[in-house]
């Protein structure tokens, strides 16, 4: 009778990771994340130096005239206004980036450990003059690589719901403004990877 239910368990466990890795299988082929060799991945935007991905297309479109990625903002200061949301910036040294929102009182970071909070995150200005620490990017920051396909799936989803949750006036207000059309809705997860 143990032999069975433990067999019987064994099975259970068998067939539930056959079942994960087949999805994830499948959610992966579904998107494409296509960076030519020798594209780069991030660009380094003021005042912090913080890393803007060039492989999302919502978030740095190809400029007609360059062909190249170009990001959708030229920085990220508290008073940054985003026209997608969210937007995403890393600092290397951090093993997640930072998703980013227009809020009422500015630009808002969100971190899977910390929530939604004021940018810029601590770690990016000096706890004596309050103001910006350009950081020391590594060589090569360029082709780092983008950030992993099932990190964002597993956490815009959460981010957008925080926003939501913490701003929804400021939310609600966007999506109803006629000079704020490209507010109507929250990048999901697949958009912000193809």
């Amino acid at each position: 009778m143990c032999k069975k239910k433990v067999l019987k368990n064994v099975l259970l466990v068998f067939l539930i990771v056959s079942v994960v890795f087949a999805f994830c299988s499948t959610v992966r082929a579904q998107i494409p994340i296509t960076i030519a060799p020798t594209t780069a991945n991030w660009a380094a935007l003021p005042p912090y130096n913080t890393l803007w991905p060039l492989w999302s297309r919502p978030l740095s479109p190809v400029n007609l005239a360059t062909g190249l990625p170009t990001p959708i903002v030229t920085n990220l200061s508290p008073s940054t206004v985003l026209p997608v949301q969210p937007g995403l910036t890393w600092h290397p040294s951090v093993a997640h980036p930072w998703m980013l929102y227009n809020t009422p009182v500015g630009l808002a970071y969100y971190d899977p450990f910390l929530g939604i909070n004021k940018w810029p995150a601590n770690i990016l200005r000096s706890t004596i003059t309050g103001l910006p620490i350009n950081i020391t990017l590594p060589i090569g920051y360029e082709s780092l690589p983008a950030t992993a396909a099932w990190w964002i799936l597993a956490n815009v989803p959460a981010a957008n719901w925080e926003y939501v949750t913490v701003y929804p006036s400021f939310y609600t207000s966007a999506l109803s403004s006629p000079v704020a059309p490209t507010l109507t809705s929250l990048l999901t997860p697949n958009a912000l990877l193809l």
